[in-house]
């Protein structure tokens, strides 16, 4: 038979009753809170004089309506965009990162070649990289030149790579040199300790900067419209230039912040997570 619990006593009955008590006031509190602003928000922006005005020109139903199956059409070529140039950042930027990490004096050059390499793409803009290669490239003339769109998800790769190498840097130098030092007295090669002792340590701590960094290209790889490419942006802009109705980029504003809501979750599950194993707290 299993032993019965002992009975709880007057004192953390009543501990856990003023818990419980605070909590619902707290929820209270934050809904009719919540209320108030979004009512004065309501009000404030609807009674405005020129609302009507804003109102025919960005929240047009019919407009909204006549334009979601394009802006649909050119959302998917965003996510496939997305999908190209994530992944290859992810590369470029780990690669970048871990010749940046190498210590002896023979690899200076590559050292060298990935410094710059960040430096260089984390201070100009993204818009210039994308002309650049966008519209620079095709006028070389050369045989085999990728299209616009490749060229332009290049240009992004090219930037997010940088950041994402300097997060790597941050996460593979943020392991204790003991660790290593451990591992190649064991015998293991340099190759091998990167590959099975500091990489897996450092990709687990900068987890949650990495998403980040996807979640911020989910919105950068619109850009893509300057280089002449028909995503969700470009077709908000064709739908607005023959309706002269700002509809359409509120519709394809919204799809984009639809996309990043999943990819925001898990961010914040996963930053969340990493808090509560640094802080010994092992609930999921």
């Amino acid at each position: 038979m299993s032993t019965p619990l002992p009975a709880k006593s007057p004192v953390q009955l009543e501990r856990e009753a003023y818990r419980r008590r605070q909590t619902i006031l707290s929820v209270a509190v934050a809904a009719v809170s919540t209320v108030v602003v979004v009512v004065a928000l309501y009000f404030g922006i609807t009674g405005a004089p020129g609302w009507q005005r804003v109102k025919d020109s960005f929240f047009d139903l019919h407009a909204a309506r006549d334009a979601l199956p394009d802006v649909l059409r050119g959302l998917w070529l965003n996510v496939r965009l997305l999908i190209f140039c994530a992944a290859g950042a992810l590369l470029l930027g780990l690669g970048a990162a871990l010749l940046r990490t190498l210590r002896p004096a023979v690899f200076f050059p590559l050292r060298a070649l990935s410094t710059g390499y960040t430096y260089s793409f984390r201070g100009v803009p993204l818009i210039i990289t994308i002309y650049v290669l966008a519209f620079g490239v095709p006028g070389l003339r050369l045989s085999g030149t990728p299209t616009v769109l490749v060229l332009g998800g290049i240009a992004i790769m090219l930037t997010y790579g940088a950041y994402i190498a300097e997060v790597f840097r941050a996460g593979i130098e943020s392991v204790h040199p003991s660790q290593r030092a451990a591992a190649r007295s064991l015998g293991l090669t340099y190759a091998q300790t990167m590959r099975h002792v500091v990489l897996p340590q450092a990709v687990r701590r900068v987890a949650p900067p990495l998403l980040n960094d996807l979640v911020a290209m989910q919105k950068d790889v619109g850009l893509v419209s300057l280089a002449g490419a028909i995503d969700a942006v470009r077709a908000a802009q064709i739908a607005t230039a023959k309706s002269y109705n700002f509809t359409p980029y509120i519709v394809a504003g919204v799809l984009f912040v639809l996309l990043a809501i999943p990819l925001i979750a898990v961010t914040d599950w996963v930053t969340l997570r990493a808090a509560r194993r640094q802080s010994g707290d092992n609930r999921l």
